[in-house]
């Protein structure tokens, strides 16, 4: 797995996992690398500052409460990787579906398959249809690595 740092034309800087440089090229020419803060999908990799441990003997100075406005590209981060946490511990339990998601929430719906906690992928039709059959869906604010791709 590799980790970018990617930002949007929104300004927005996220962090984002691949599989390989490949991966990341791949999923953002087919457009399903979106902002997670946004959902824009103009979507590049950002200036990465590069990851050096501090000296044995120098402590790491405390993170810098946000006060207000717009946090520092390292607030953002740190938000996030929170975010992606709470994420990783809603979906605990949960099952991933993939593409099969809106036929799965709607025979759940319809009493047709157990009633489950399922997270997958739908298309923005897929998700609106689904809504407006008053079947209750939430995107995830982060994107995850299907069970198939993870090692």
């Amino acid at each position: 797995m590799i980790v970018f740092d990617l930002s949007c034309d929104g300004g927005h800087v996220f962090e984002a996992w691949f599989g390989s440089t490949d991966d990341y090229e791949g999923q953002r020419a087919r457009g399903l690398v979106t902002c997670p803060i946004c959902g824009a999908s103009k979507v590049a990799k950002a200036v990465m500052a590069p990851n050096v441990a501090p000296k044995g003997n120098m402590r790491s100075a405390a993170p810098v409460p946000m006060q207000g406005g717009t946090p520092t590209p390292a607030q953002m981060k740190t938000l996030l990787a929170e975010l992606a946490r709470a994420q990783a511990k809603a979906l605990e339990g949960s099952e991933h579906v993939g593409t099969r998601f809106a036929d799965e929430a709607r025979a759940m719906h319809d009493g047709d398959a157990v009633q489950r906690p399922i997270h997958g992928q739908a298309t923005r039709e897929e998700a609106k249809a689904l809504i407006e059959e008053g079947i209750p869906v939430a995107p995830l604010p982060l994107p995850i690595v299907p069970p198939e791709v993870s090692h």
